[in-house]
């Protein structure tokens, strides 16, 4: 892999600092280096290449930032089969696995050969309103439908594979994939999936019924979300960025992308170990 695509958050702090080390290490190992900024390219003094562009040239990507920026790289490449490393620079990330300061280690790597590849599930959301389809979009993480300008609750219709699950009075839903476990819907009471697991997560957002618990499904299935009852427009939320506003009588139909994302990691990597850190897993003392 010679030809790298650079995608970077500015407004961490250590980003300066990185970039100088990573042109050095670049050049030592003869890489072609493309940059989807232009302030960027001139710093690393590497080629400018709009991100749209990156499918045509590079052969890795590196998304040096927090997680937001790996999932901004994954859907800026969705489709293109690119690998990307995710490069640390702030705390430890799930996505971003190798620390600012293994920079040396990560291009060593990629120089060489020797890292592993992670493939990650992306679902695929078609948004429709009266019937028609308004747009489509991809997502690494999840896909959250909810909240609004009010506070009302509203009423959603959740079917797989075209069968009735539910009514579901609730402050919204999320659709999360195995990445994606470990955000939002952690956060409101659903389960981890293991990044190898064939499947999706579904988490009612404040059900208005104690009964009401969080659904793993497989992700050959199609799930269908209706918007059965709202008093407001609801936002529809694609990997953190709201996308859409969503009204009564809309649908989303959730299903495996047929392309998934590539990430490359050290080959010290460990999920469980990241896992445990973010999470502050201390098990029991003796």
């Amino acid at each position: 892999m010679k030809k790298i695509g650079i995608i970077v958050n500015a407004k961490r702090p250590r980003a300066a600092h990185l970039l100088d080390q990573l042109r050095k290490e670049a050049v030592s190992h003869g890489f072609e280096l493309y940059a989807e900024d232009r302030d960027m390219a001139r710093i690393l003094r590497a080629e400018y290449l709009p991100v749209a562009e990156f499918r045509n040239c590079v052969e890795v990507a590196l998304a040096l930032g927090g997680d937001g920026t790996v999932l901004y790289t994954s859907r800026a490449l969705h489709g293109a089969d690119i690998p990307i490393m995710g490069i640390n620079l702030g705390s430890l990330g799930f996505l971003t696995s190798v620390a600012d300061t293994q920079i040396h280690e990560a291009l060593n790597a990629l120089a060489t050969g020797s890292f592993k590849e992670s493939r990650r599930s992306v679902a695929e959301c078609r948004i429709f309103q009266h019937e028609t389809v308004v747009g489509t979009e991809s997502a690494l993480n999840d896909i959250v439908l909810g909240w609004g300008a009010s506070s009302r609750i509203v009423t959603f219709q959740l079917s797989i594979d075209g069968e009735p699950v539910g009514l579901f009075m609730c402050d919204g839903m999320i659709v999360s994939t195995p990445t994606g476990s470990t955000g939002h819907s952690l956060s409101s009471g659903g389960p981890i999936l293991h990044p190898g697991i064939c499947g999706f997560g579904i988490n009612v957002i404040c059900p208005h019924t104690l009964g009401s618990r969080p659904l793993v499904v497989s992700d050959a299935c199609l799930i269908e979300i209706e918007v059965v009852n709202a008093a407001k427009e609801l936002i529809l939320s694609i990997d953190g960025q709201d996308e859409y506003q969503v009204e009564k009588g809309g649908c989303l139909e959730i299903r495996r992308s047929r392309h998934d994302a590539r990430f490359l990691q050290l080959k010290n990597h460990n999920y469980f170990s990241v896992l445990s850190q973010k999470l502050h897993w201390r098990g029991s003392s003796l």
